[in-house]
């Protein structure tokens, strides 16, 4: 098999790698009363946590429309809320429940991340170094991507 074969075949690898993710966390999801996107969503504004709709319709690439509903859901479940901000009253922050999000998601998340963990521990340094290689590199292109996209 020629090199170009191969890493077509890594590629379709990969593919199938992000598809059973998107249905992963889809079932989860469901599971914990969201979408899979509002589930994954939940995600973003854990790792950065408050932030004003605007800057949450950026990092996610939603309408500031989408993010009102997307906020309204969130906190229908008391997974966030609304605060104003205390130097603009015009700005609404979003502010995380993090205990309660926790409380929800980790019993859909502890021992896969813990599998995940143990199953990158069975690597040697030099391949875990050419993994991190593929995901930063894989990254760069999908935002490349992103960016293109946003720009038609």
């Amino acid at each position: 098999m020629s090199n170009k074969e191969e890493a077509t075949q890594l590629r379709k690898l990969s593919q199938r790698y992000v598809y059973t993710s998107i249905q992963m966390h889809e079932s989860i999801g469901r599971k914990i009363g969201l979408n899979g996107t509002d589930h994954k969503y939940l995600g973003f504004i854990i790792q950065k946590g408050q932030m004003t709709a605007g800057e949450l319709a950026v990092l996610t690439g939603l309408t500031t429309g989408s993010v009102t509903g997307l906020i309204d859901r969130f906190e229908s479940k008391k997974l966030v809320k609304r605060q104003p901000d205390k130097t603009d009253r015009r700005k609404i922050i979003i502010v995380p429940n993090i205990k309660r999000i926790t409380d929800l998601i980790t019993p859909f998340y502890k021992e896969y991340q813990d599998k995940t963990d143990d199953l990158f521990s069975s690597f040697t340094t030099n391949e875990l170094i050419i993994l991190e290689r593929y995901f930063q590199k894989a990254l760069e292109l999908m935002n490349a991507e992103i960016k293109k996209v946003e720009e038609k």
